[in-house]
């Protein structure tokens, strides 16, 4: 169930955090986020603590991503890691770039 909640999520032409709301790096990823202009309906953020399957999602982000915790954030099929990876490609103006070549911004 948990395979099938993560795949079903991460596609082409979203991007996806699975985060936990009381983790401050998912807060600041959301924040990070939330300043950059997407488009409608392109940027969600998943709560895994929502669901029963908490561990298992966990277990799965680790197979897929080689980590376990979060946030892990998903550019389409891509992840780029978490937080700290996501302020370093921030920072170094990769991920505007990237966002802007998969066409996600407004």
């Amino acid at each position: 169930m948990a395979q099938e909640f993560v795949n079903s999520k991460i596609q082409p032409g979203k991007v996806v955090v699975f985060i936990k709301p009381t983790c401050p790096y998912c807060k600041k990823t959301q924040e990070l986020l939330g300043q950059l202009p997407f488009k409608q309906g392109v940027l969600e953020f998943l709560d895994i603590t929502d669901t029963s399957d908490t561990n298992e999602i966990q277990d799965y982000l680790l197979q897929l991503t080689g980590a376990r915790m979060v946030p892990r954030v998903f550019l389409g099929k891509d992840c780029i890691g978490g937080c700290s990876d996501l302020v370093n490609t921030q920072q170094n103006g990769e991920l505007l770039k990237r966002l802007k070549e998969i066409g996600e911004l407004q």
